[in-house]
């Protein structure tokens, strides 16, 4: 016996001279940050890293990074889960200085950058349906900037253009509030199928040179959650593009600041829910999933945008459970 165990003694040492034993400890797999079931979050392209700016308990919506890129706006609810307790707030990118720019009774929704960064459009339904709104970036001077008659929705703003949704369709106006144009016309427009928007198109994002509009087409209703491609098409209305063709519930495009790549999100796959972000070039090409892969699969993502350098995606992030 007391053989066997100095055999095992000089084995055992032998190995160790050799190098198989205290080998380094296993890497640890990153971990997605948590404070709140809502939060905003900065994922770093190149390492993959991702990073907790501001959380919240309540639901937050509409993420919009400035021309400076300094400064976060969306949506969050308070004091409760309607639409009326939505409200417009900002946040930096170093994840202080939270701002609530609007408090009242009503539904705030979708806030863009002004050029300039001084001001914020935003959604608002202040009388019977969402109309164009505008305030400083303090949240002063609220007054409405355009009112069609109907549900306006979906806006950005670069340059001295605004972009919007219509009537199911995209359209443009100067940023006064003037001289509105149809841009889009899709098929079946406004009809409604089954799934909780009507055919058409949506979310209309200006590139940075303010020539070209991306956007997303409602196009089957034959999946729960809707088959929507993306296209693009110059600001006259000409070179309309399909770039996807895959049918997934997909949209809520950004650009990269060099107009070379464009982010959105899958919210499903079918019948399957993802809400994973993906990214392609600005022709439609190298489709990827650039969730890393340590995200769990009740984390949920949305609205990215790309950072001033393209070098990182700001989004808001859900805890499902």
């Amino acid at each position: 016996m007391k053989i066997l165990v100095i055999a095992g003694i000089t084995v055992c040492l032998l190995l160790g001279m050799l190098g198989c034993v205290n080998e380094d400890p296993p890497p640890s797999v990153p971990v997605v940050p948590r404070a709140g079931t809502w939060g905003i979050y900065e994922l770093d392209l190149a390492t993959e890293t991702v990073e907790l700016l501001y959380s919240s308990a309540a639901k937050m919506e509409f993420l919009n990074l400035n021309k400076a890129g300094d400064t976060l706006a969306f949506a969050q609810q308070f004091a409760g889960s309607a639409n009326e307790n939505e409200e417009i707030c900002t946040v930096n990118t170093g994840g202080g200085q939270f701002r609530r720019l609007t408090d009242n009774n009503l539904m705030d929704v979708y806030p863009v950058w002004s050029p300039d960064g001084t001001q914020l459009a935003f959604l608002s339904l202040r009388d019977q349906d969402l109309d164009i709104y505008m305030m400083g970036n303090d949240g002063s001077s609220q007054a409405m900037l355009y009112d069609s008659g109907g549900h306006d929705a979906d806006i950005d703003w670069v340059g001295g253009r605004i972009a919007f949704t219509f009537g199911s369709q995209i359209w443009i106006m100067q940023d006064p509030g003037t001289a509105p144009v149809q841009i889009t016309d899709p098929p079946n427009a406004g009809v409604w199928g089954n799934v909780n928007l009507p055919f058409g198109d949506y979310d209309p994002r200006l590139s940075p040179d303010g020539r070209t509009i991306a956007f997303e087409r409602l196009e089957d209703d034959t999946s729960p959650n809707g088959n929507y491609n993306i296209f693009v098409v110059d600001v006259d209305g000409s070179n309309e593009t399909r770039l996807t063709d895959t049918g997934y519930s997909q949209g809520i495009v950004s650009w990269s600041h060099s107009g070379e790549k464009l982010v959105f999100v899958v919210g499903a796959i079918g019948g399957e829910g993802v809400y994973d972000m993906y990214m392609m070039n600005s022709d439609g090409s190298n489709i990827t999933n650039i969730n890393p892969h340590y995200f769990p699969v009740d984390f949920l993502c949305h609205t990215p945008v790309f950072s001033a350098d393209d070098s990182k995606i700001y989004f808001i992030g859900q805890w499902w459970q």
